[in-house]
């Protein structure tokens, strides 16, 4: 079902019948599933959210309680779901192992999934705005071990990661640019050139942190790299999804179908 070396990571679900995806989740994981196995009545579909699924916020027990709750559902639907990194989300747990199930798995930046005569690439990633008042809220409840040695859990319950960002990876993009036709793109951010240009109170958030700005802006910057390079090489991309921005918004710019996502916003692919 899956290859995982040192240069790509990629997955292929060919029993599906239906692709799907979502906007951001928050944690709210058998909400998601509910949605798609009951409320939509979704059967032998893939399901990929794109970004802020909610790792990390709870103890890693928590998600493997949440799959055990839920695989009774998900095997009878013959139902997926794949989880794209997005801000709010501890990287460490989108490496394909860490968080790996029948029916659920979070993924690495530069996945390539094949569903449904799809050739999808996902990059997760974004930056938190609220990032001063979480690294302050991390600061205040931290607890400095007296031995130096103690070994730090990366998998430990938190409300912020540094590593957060999306990030451009060229060395990857030579490898699935030389071995793919990606047809289909899920980011949690997006280009500069699509909504939205900027976040509801960016500018108050920050007199509280001069950086972000700037970082805010190089996020988008890694995006437009990622689209001028599928561009340069001629992949035949016909829809860009992403979420990050809680509202819904699409367009076609040059012949691409850019679609933002609200919070568990269902969209199919065809």
């Amino acid at each position: 079902m899956n290859k995982n070396d040192s240069e790509c990571f990629t997955l292929s679900f060919p029993e599906t019948k239906g692709l799907v995806i979502s906007g951001d989740v928050h944690g709210d994981f058998n909400q998601l599933v509910f949605k798609l196995c009951v409320q939509h009545r979704m059967r032998d579909t893939l399901l990929i959210v794109a970004g802020d699924c909610g790792f990390g916020f709870e103890k890693r027990e928590s998600y493997e309680n949440m799959v055990k709750r839920n695989g009774k559902r998900m095997n009878e639907s013959n139902n997926w779901v794949v989880f794209v990194r997005g801000n709010h989300d501890n990287p460490a747990y989108f490496d394909g192992r860490t968080f790996k199930h029948k029916r659920f798995i979070a993924v690495p930046d530069y996945t390539i999934i094949q569903a449904c005569s799809h050739t999808i690439l996902c990059v997760g990633g974004a930056i938190s705005i609220d990032r001063q008042c979480r690294m302050d809220a991390c600061l205040g409840r931290r607890r400095y071990p007296a031995i130096e040695t103690v070994t730090i859990d990366d998998l430990a319950k938190n409300v912020y990661w540094k590593n957060e960002a999306p990030l451009y990876d060229e060395k990857k993009m030579e490898v699935i640019c030389s071995q793919f036709s990606i047809d289909t793109v899920i980011t949690h951010t997006t280009p500069s050139f699509c909504e939205l240009f900027t976040k509801e109170n960016l500018h108050d958030w920050v007199q509280a942190d001069a950086a972000l700005l700037g970082d805010v802006e190089a996020e988008r910057i890694t995006m437009d790299k990622l689209y001028e390079r599928l561009v340069r090489d001629h992949h035949p991309i016909s829809h860009w999804f992403y979420g990050h921005f809680h509202q819904s918004w699409h367009n076609f710019i040059d012949g691409m179908l850019f679609r933002m996502l609200d919070i568990m916003e269902f969209c199919p692919v065809y």
